[in-house]
């Protein structure tokens, strides 16, 4: 018998209705303006924001809406998001067979889940997957513009970005594996004073510097562990867009910073 982590979030950061959150999601998609200055090569890694999709669904879906010409081709997706609960030491893998979304059921990549034994940074708590929505609100939208694939869930603790970057090398695989890395930005900064703070960080990823801060990027972890691996592998990372909650559903008081980054194959050069 088959063992299933259920949504925890549904209902809350997006929609528990199947057809309501299928229809804001084509919404999201099909509201998607290509950012000005960025050329339309495939992704092979994604950095999204986490929050419900009210505040920024927007953002995420500039990023989701890249992965159109890959519906058919990816069958892997790597995603990794820090640990909002439940301290882990690691990357921690569920122990599960599937996750389950309003929209269906993704069972596991137990293959590529494979490739990961005797990595020791590597671990199995169900306890870190249980609530964590940092992981779980990417999970629609990868259902609605990807056509079958399985998936790799890790939730990202006390780990280094030399520790993550190991565990993306032995997924890295090729154009069937895509790496998406969940995070927002600064966390409940007045509007300007987060506007400045998540502008740094922005030039700090679009660098590929990978000295991230937890205060900038609450996935800071995975993220600078996607730098690394980014500078090993000639990815350029291309900014889709950013924004803060103030900008879309709440107040500028104390918001939280969103951006979407795709990193796609530098060009090669014929002299």
């Amino acid at each position: 018998m088959q063992s299933i982590r259920p949504p925890a979030v549904a209902g809350a950061f997006y929609s528990g209705h199947a057809a309501m959150l299928s229809g804001h999601l084509q919404a999201l998609l099909s509201a998607v303006v290509p950012a000005s200055g960025v050329d339309d090569a495939v992704p092979k890694a994604l950095i999204v924001p986490h929050a419900g999709y009210v505040y920024s669904g927007s953002t995420a879906a500039l990023a989701y809406a890249r992965l159109a010409p890959l519906r058919k081709i990816i069958r892997s997706v790597v995603l990794l998001g820090p640990v909002h609960r439940v301290p882990v030491r690691g990357l921690a893998l569920p122990g599960v067979d599937g996750f389950a979304t309003p929209l269906g059921q993704i069972d596991l990549d137990q293959a590529a889940i494979a490739r990961l034994k005797g990595l020791t940074q590597v671990v199995v708590s169900p306890a870190a997957h249980a609530l964590e929505h940092s992981l779980e609100v990417q999970l629609p939208f990868l259902q609605a513009v990807l056509e079958d694939f399985k998936l790799v869930p890790l939730a990202v603790g006390d780990a280094t970005p030399a520790e993550v970057a190991e565990v993306l090398e032995a997924l890295w695989g090729g154009p069937e594996t895509l790496i998406v890395v969940s995070s927002d930005l600064s966390h409940f900064l007045p509007y300007n004073t987060a506007q400045r703070v998540d502008q740094g960080t922005v030039q700090r990823i679009m660098r590929l510097s990978s000295s991230i801060t937890h205060e900038q990027a609450c996935g800071g972890t995975p993220v600078n562990g996607l730098l690394m691996a980014a500078r090993h592998h000639h990815l350029q990372p291309q900014l889709l867009g950013h924004c803060n909650s103030g900008d879309t559903a709440g107040d500028k008081d104390r918001v939280v910073g969103y951006a979407a980054f795709a990193f796609v194959q530098e060009p090669t050069h014929v002299h």
